[in-house]
């Protein structure tokens, strides 16, 4: 029999040890009796395991954090996105939706047992209070933060606007204080936009909180009607999603009002529907490039889908994520929420770029890509080829670089970031962030401050799989014959420091420019910076300056 109504159940679960009675409050959409029994059969025992624990176990049980953690555990074997957000998280629940918090407007590291300042958000409190990239903090409120983890720190550094904090740091080998108060700080969903060339416009978005289309707006009509933009290049690499309807607002800037841009559909057919675009186009005709790479996510993946399904521009870069799962955050008792997963969603062409199959783990709890056997193909609007359960595929695709195994290991352990605040001291200015070039002068001095730290240890691919050769030569018994030539080839492969600083100079200079291009110019100065050097940049203005190479990529080949 179909129960159309909410059913409210009220547990009384008591605690013996404590004398005290709780009361929580279940509700249930229920559809059939054998569901309905199931449920109440298992909440009556996990009502039966938590009061003998609390009653019996050996050490005196935290029932909270009992309680959490088998919440997380149930949650976990559905999908890493339905979680259960406590009263004690929900600032961090609302900086993932607005962008906002309360606090000082800093990123910060660790680096040995210190929290670093790593970056200051330009016009917050840290920044308008002094607070500059590689100060170490020592003390918060007259309390030593030695040894505190960087999300310790962040929870004693954030509190609600107006409140009062004293800071102790140091600064090379000077000890300073200063006593400031938090506010509301709202982090910038476009960090950078601006002109690449006389007529293509960039526009860098990094989140879909509640006012990205808002801000996206304002940068393209500036660009367009002061800067004389003709083209566009939108940036969503390494966004990682947020909001639906900020996606469609998105989209809605280069497709008419009433265009279908996404569909939800999941197992309670009245929450399944069809989001399309309200608002009068920013451009219709205006050629745009969106860029896009593997840690494009979610909302990103609507936009750079939609706009691919409808043949409104040319994606270039990598494969995106495959993040197909929409969210909806419900209220639940005592000030918490839990993020649940309640659709999956379909761009124009009808396909789902979901890439991981939750709903069907192997015998160890494994998940899967979608298999190959259940690709299905779609077409765009103009009949192009697009495949659903893989992400958001590029039209144009770009190789991801990768950084050398000794750039790697200057970058991890901190050597550029710690000489850009070295350098940042001896040089009260520097050039604009587009003029800006680190002299030969400059890395020669950092080569040197490398070479008077600790010996630097690292290992080239080539020399990792020569020893992953040598071992199956001796497995097969050939080591013997061949072990001089092994050796010889070995030594050659052995990484030199000084060498390998010569040989990779420009990719560590890049990595140079642009962190100490931070500490003056902050996140738009940073973004700024890496536009000189980028192949996807360079990719999407060869494509948009280039009608006939648009157009063909654009049809059906």
């Amino acid at each position: 029999m179909k129960i159309k109504h909410y059913i409210l159940i009220f547990i009384a679960v008591i605690f013996l040890t404590s004398a005290s009675t709780y009361t929580v409050s279940y509700y249930f959409n229920d559809r059939d009796d054998d569901n309905y029994f199931e449920i109440t059969k298992n909440l009556r025992t996990m009502s039966a395991v938590y009061n003998v624990i609390n009653t019996y176990y050996v050490d005196e049980p935290q029932p909270g954090e009992m309680m959490k953690t088998g919440i997380d555990a149930m949650l976990k074997s559905l999908d890493p996105y339905t979680v259960y957000i406590p009263e004690s998280r929900i600032e961090d629940y609302r900086y993932m939706t607005t962008g906002q918090y309360g606090g000082i407007g800093s990123l910060i590291q660790k680096q040995g047992e210190h929290i670093i300042i790593s970056e200051p958000y330009e016009g917050f409190p840290a920044q308008k209070n002094g607070l500059k990239a590689g100060d170490v903090l020592l003390e918060v409120d007259g309390k030593s933060v030695e040894n505190k983890s960087v999300k310790d720190m962040s929870t004693i550094l954030k509190g609600g606007a107006g409140t009062e904090l004293t800071v102790k740091f140091k600064r090379g080998e000077e000890i300073k204080e200063l006593t400031f108060e938090r506010e509301e700080v709202k982090v910038a969903e476009v960090p950078y936009f601006g002109m690449i060339d006389e007529e293509i416009g960039y526009v860098k978005l990094t989140s879909f909180t509640n006012t990205a289309s808002q801000n996206v707006g304002k940068a393209l009509r500036k660009l367009k009607d002061s800067l004389g933009m003709k083209k566009v290049i939108f940036d969503l690499r390494d966004n990682g999603g947020g909001l639906l309807h900020e996606a469609v607002n998105i989209v809605n800037f280069w497709t008419p009002k009433g265009q279908v841009v996404v569909e939800t559909k999941g197992r309670i057919e009245a929450m399944n529907r069809a989001f399309k675009t309200n608002n009068k186009p920013f451009d219709l005709e205006m050629p745009v490039a969106v860029l896009i790479n593997g840690h494009s996510a979610s909302a990103s993946e609507i936009v750079s889908g939609s706009i691919q399904d409808l043949d409104r521009g040319v994606v270039i870069g990598e494969r995106s994520y495959g993040k197909g799962l929409v969210q909806q955050t419900k209220d639940i008792n005592f000030g918490s929420k839990v993020k649940v997963t309640i659709a999956k969603y379909y761009t124009p062409s009808g396909r789902c770029i979901q890439k991981l199959d939750y709903a069907n783990r192997d015998g160890k709890g494994v998940v899967h890509e979608v298999s190959d056997s259940l690709i299905h193909v779609f077409k765009t609007k103009k009949g192009r080829i697009v495949k659903d359960g893989r992400g958001v595929d590029p039209d144009v695709e770009v190789e991801l670089g990768t950084y050398s195994k000794l750039t790697a290991v200057l970058m991890v352990k901190n050597y550029i970031f710690n000489y850009a605040t070295k350098y940042q001291r001896l040089h009260p200015t520097i050039a604009s962030s587009k003029e800006f070039k680190l002299s030969d002068e400059a890395y020669n001095e950092f080569v040197e401050s490398i070479k008077s730290e600790d010996k630097i240890s690292y290992t080239t691919d080539s020399q990792e799989l020569l020893e992953q050769l040598k071992e199956i030569a001796k497995e097969e018994k050939y080591l013997k014959d061949s072990e001089k030539e092994f050796g010889a080839l070995l030594t050659k492969l052995t990484p030199s420091l000084d060498s390998d600083l010569l040989r990779y100079k420009d990719e560590i200079v890049q990595l140079l420019e642009n962190e100490i291009v931070s500490r003056y110019y902050y996140q738009k100065g940073r973004v700024e910076a890496a536009l000189k050097y980028d192949d996807y940049i360079e990719e999407a203005v060869k494509v948009l300056n280039d009608k006939k190479l648009y157009n063909e990529i654009l049809s059906v080949k």
